[in-house]
């Protein structure tokens, strides 16, 4: 047990998980771009000097798990940072998860001692690369998908490095766009510094002896939880609908293990790396199965190292989740991500079925719209980026229907609002609506898909990234699927993932999956029904059959 008293870690872990949501708070409004100061595709988190995560923002759940490695690359590649120094990275194979994931790590600093490491990572809608919004379809190796980063000094002993942030502008589409997010990330964390330094004076304890006290309380009532699981090995499997350049499915295999208070989750079986960018690096792999844990533990747990120390993850090198350079992983990050919580979830069912939900829709639905041109600095529409990933349906669960149109699983992200979306790109919104019939059936029904088309004002490039369209979200304890999605291009069906340049006046539709039901569709009750009639959640009464 902890030496420091109740209440002092109560207010101690309080105080530390709101330096890093005010850390969170500092990025969104100072940022220029709508995917960060509007969608908040941002993370921040606080880490002690040997690079334990100590509290996070209740942000993006694939930036959070993974960001542990971004600050172990840094101290492997430094011992000693100096004060006023803050790392930049993006390197899947350094420490990132994918390139347009953009990390700010910062030490901070107690009487010129490096006392823990304050980090904020943000999605940068263009990082470069061969095609606007570095996330291209067919994208075969990692070169294709923007400008590499392993970690670098941004800012020296406080000052600026600008020959290191010229090399950054001069690589992307959208250079001012990409300075403002740039400097909103390093306010985010100088913020906590601040924090931090007045944390220091106010508590009768050192910041590591708080430290070591918020991880001691959450490794033990993490221990308490997963001591409760029986022991056991169990396994799943599920697949990915092609990787853009081939459309054979993908499998990936999970053995996850529960001896006492510990797992062992094993991805054996997994498919070889393969050609296309659905490759994710092993932290992003880890940053699920972290996800998934938390949610079948008890999610009210402070996230931070002690959750996670009880958990091991591997996968074999080479494989599509851990891949050696210079495999293509931008969509590792966000689709191949989706999967594994699937995967790990099935497999957990087997283990504690009454805290595992239906499928949820199982993909981002990554849509990028971007012109080759640079944007100049006035803001001529000529050159931008937009990107966004779209909500679907979120699996019903042993408690309830699921959530209609909202991002699940790894992501955490708000749609962008039409109107900020029409006031900031040559783009318009046709439609932006929840798809009926979508959520699957059930005691409790699966939450319904969305539907958002857009008409390019300009010619543009688009790509997608998507997954389930081939196959739908499963159901469970005998509820039936959710509805795959599918995209259109002027109302033609086309795949799953693409890269294609259309002229101005194509509208592009983005139909996302709906979430699968939970339970015998025959126990819903029929007020349940008759609501999700009145809700417009299904188009016609089709009571159970008697």
């Amino acid at each position: 047990m902890s030496a420091v008293d109740p209440i002092t870690l109560e207010i101690v872990r309080n105080r530390l998980e709101g330096v890093a949501t005010e850390m969170g708070q500092v990025l969104i409004r100072s940022a220029a771009s709508p995917n960060i100061k509007e969608r908040r595709d941002c993370s921040t988190a606080l880490f002690d000097a040997d690079g334990r995560l100590v509290a996070q923002a209740e942000h993006i759940p694939v930036h959070l798990g993974a960001m542990g490695r971004s600050v172990e690359t840094v101290l492997e590649r430094e011992r000693a940072p100096r004060p006023g120094d803050v790392y930049l990275l993006n390197d899947p194979f350094e420490g990132g998860t994918h390139l347009p994931d953009v990390t700010l790590v910062a030490p901070v600093t107690l009487a010129d001692e490096v006392v823990g490491y304050a980090v904020s990572r943000a999605h940068h809608a263009d990082v470069g690369g061969s095609t606007p919004g570095s996330m291209p379809a067919g994208a075969t190796e990692i070169y294709q998908e923007g400008l590499r980063i392993p970690p670098v000094r941004l800012v020296r002993e406080g000052d600026l490095a600008t020959d290191v942030r010229s090399l950054v502008l001069a690589n992307v589409r959208t250079p001012d766009e990409r300075r403002a997010d740039l400097r909103a990330q390093r306010a985010a964390t100088d913020r906590a510094q601040t924090r931090l330094r007045e944390i220091d004076a106010d508590l009768e304890i050192d910041l590591e002896t708080a430290f070591d006290a918020v991880i001691d309380y959450s490794r033990e009532r993490t221990h308490a939880q997963l001591a409760r699981f029986p022991d056991g090995t169990y396994t799943a499997r599920d697949v990915l609908e092609g990787d853009g350049v081939r459309d054979d499915p993908i499998p990936i295999a999970v053995s996850v293990t529960v001896e006492g208070a510990s797992v062992t989750v094993d991805f054996s079986g997994t498919a070889d790396q393969v050609e296309g960018n659905l490759n994710a690096p092993l932290a992003v792999a880890t940053s699920a199965v972290y996800f998934v844990l938390r949610a079948v533990t008890n999610p009210d747990i402070p996230p931070n190292h002690g959750c996670y120390e009880p958990v091991s993850v591997t996968a074999p090198r080479g494989s599509l989740l851990d891949p050696e350079p210079p495999a293509a992983v931008v969509g590792g990050n966000v689709e191949t991500s989706q999967r594994v919580v699937d995967v790990v979830f099935a497999a957990l069912a087997g283990c504690v079925p009454e805290r595992v939900p239906a499928q949820s829709q199982g993909t981002m639905n990554n849509l990028v719209i971007g012109t080759r041109g640079r944007a100049s600095a006035d803001g001529d529409a000529d050159g931008f980026t937009y990107y966004e990933t779209i909500g679907g349906g979120m699996g019903a669960h042993a408690g309830g229907d699921g959530i209609d149109g909202v991002q699940v699983g790894m992501t955490n992200t708000l749609n962008t609002p039409v109107e900020a979306l029409e006031t900031e790109y040559p783009l318009r919104v046709e439609r932006h609506a929840l798809r009926p019939d979508t959520g699957g059936d059930g005691e409790f029904r699966g939450g319904l898909g969305l539907e958002r088309a857009i008409t390019l004002e300009t010619d543009a490039v688009v790509s997608l990234l998507t997954e389930r369209r081939r196959r739908q979200p499963a159901g469970t304890d005998g509820g039936d699927p959710g509805a795959s999605g599918r995209n259109l291009v002027d109302g033609d069906p086309v795949g799953s993932k693409l890269t294609r340049t259309l002229p101005a006046g194509t509208t592009v539709t983005v139909c996302t999956p709906g979430g699968g039901g939970y339970g015998d569709p025959a126990a819903r009750d029929a007020d349940a029904r008759a609501r999700d009639v009145a809700d417009g959640k299904v188009l016609e009464d089709e009571p159970a059959d008697e």
